[in-house]
């Protein structure tokens, strides 16, 4: 471990977490990076850490402590090293493994187009895991946000966000046309215009699966009923229906014991209300109108009806899939309006990079906002908690911005950290000062005879909640 990093001493009064088997070892005092953020994650900062401190000093009287550790990036980073992403900045949450950061400003001109992106690219932190629900007194712009309880897991290193695209009108394009035309496309009705920019969308099975597995394990360690697969895979087949068919196989292969899909639960209750179907007339209802279908159809779906009854109708039969956890897939523009009309309908949903960037924010839209959508990008052994709105800087410094996302966010990391105790504290003190109505001016102009208070205040009303929960315990 280096002594320092951007020429900051590391704290000499906290320890490393460390990583092993799949799991976190986390001392009683660990070191974790922190990123400040531009414009408003000055002031949400410094009200978290706050919020942070308080609860893990009233959940553990002072036998654990986070040790924090400022590294950086965007504006205060180019400010001091001419560098809006240093390597110490990189080297030192490798070395500490867990990290949380404020918004940080996308730099315009060449370079690195996104702080956040290459951050995730360059740590592999594949999963952008987003939980979303309601707390109670959130204003809301629906009847039952209620309703809402999901974790949209979001894939986050490939698809479009991997950034290979040509601009239209340069020889590169120019290139890449003639070669898609020409060879790629020759014969066919396809053509690209030449006066076209174009990307390439890379969908990987190793992205997808690894992606897929953490959503499932999320549900079968929260005891979560389904796992839904967004794609738009009935039109880009070999990259979201991929997606969609790689997803399946790694539940079918890796978590049998432990899952269904939604078609083999149509067949193991055909079964069960009816012991003695015929393997056809079992498909004729998973396929209405096959007697329609050409011969080699029907014979496909009787071969899947046998396959699925001899493989696991001893373990899933008779009701016992009722109890697994339900692997299911919905096309992207569907699941648009069904977590509006019947969001309890879903629970966990493993999403495609740029489908994933949709609904995270259609879905935290319903139950408040950014202003208090938490998020973390994870992989294997490390993870950074982040603000999912932007730095919005016309309030910077003004002391008035919600800091619920990175709040949120914290509670998420301390949930990482085998924190629970301290993530609990945060959660329903939040949620008290909102049923309080003692609300920073996002909340306020949508809540009848709510108070305004500043985004500090907002802070000092959490952790005065939270003293009078534990007094009231």
């Amino acid at each position: 471990m280096a002594a320092s990093y951007n020429g900051v001493p590391v704290p000499a009064n906290g320890a490393k977490i460390n990583y092993a088997n799949g799991k976190y070892q986390v001392p009683d005092n660990p070191i974790i990076p922190f990123i400040e953020g531009d414009g408003t994650g000055r002031d949400i900062w410094k009200a978290s850490v706050r919020v942070f401190d308080a609860a893990v000093e009233k959940a553990y009287n002072g036998k654990r402590r986070v040790a924090w550790y400022e590294v950086f990036a965007g504006e205060k980073a180019k400010a001091k090293f001419d560098n809006w992403l240093p390597d110490d900045t990189i080297s030192a949450v490798r070395e500490f493994r867990v990290a949380i950061k404020g918004p940080l400003t996308t730099p315009v001109g060449g370079g690195i187009r996104s702080l956040n992106v290459a951050l995730r690219q360059i740590l592999d932190l594949y999963s952008c895991i987003r939980p979303v629900k309601y707390y109670k007194g959130t204003p809301s712009p629906v009847k039952n946000p209620e309703r809402m309880d999901v974790v949209i897991y979001r894939e986050n290193t490939e698809d479009v966000y991997a950034g290979i695209e040509w601009e239209e009108g340069t020889a590169e394009v120019a290139k890449l046309i003639e070669f898609l035309n020409k060879d790629m496309l020759k014969g066919g009705k396809k053509q690209v215009r030449l006066d076209s920019g174009v990307g390439i969308k890379p969908i990987s099975i190793t992205g997808t699966k690894r992606l897929v597995r953490m959503a499932i394990q999320c549900a079968i360690d929260e005891n979560r009923k389904t796992v839904t697969l967004v794609h738009k895979g009935n039109i880009q087949k070999f990259t979201e229906g991929a997606f969609r068919k790689w997803g399946y196989e790694v539940a079918v292969d890796e978590f049998r014991d432990k899952v269904v899909t939604e078609r083999e639960s149509w067949i193991l209750d055909n079964k069960d209300k009816n012991p003695n179907i015929a393997i056809e007339e079992n498909a004729a209802q998973i396929e209405p109108g096959m007697e329609f279908a050409p011969p080699e159809f029907a014979q496909a779906v009787y071969k899947e009806v046998k396959s699925v009854l001899d493989a696991i109708y001893s373990t899933h039969g008779k009701g016992a899939w009722k109890k697994k956890v339900m692997i299911n897939d919905r096309i992207a523009d569907s699941i648009f309006q069904q977590v509006v009309t019947r969001a309890d309908e879903y629970s966990v949903l493993a999403c495609p990079n740029l489908n994933g960037d949709y609904i995270s924010d259609a879905c935290a839209a319903q139950v408040g906002g950014l202003g208090i959508a938490p998020g973390a990008n994870v992989g294997d052994g490390y993870a950074i908690f982040e603000a999912t709105h932007g730095t919005a800087p016309k309030y910077a410094d003004k002391d008035v911005i919600n800091p619920g996302s990175v709040i949120l966010s914290g509670v998420m990391m301390f949930r990482l950290l085998g924190w629970p105790e301290a993530a609990d504290l945060i959660e329903n003190g939040m949620e008290q000062t909102i049923v309080n109505k003692t609300v920073t001016y996002d909340f306020e102009r949508l809540m009848q005879g709510a108070t305004k208070v500043k985004t500090s205040e907002f802070a000092s009303h959490i952790i005065e909640n939270m003293q009078a929960m534990l007094a009231a315990k």
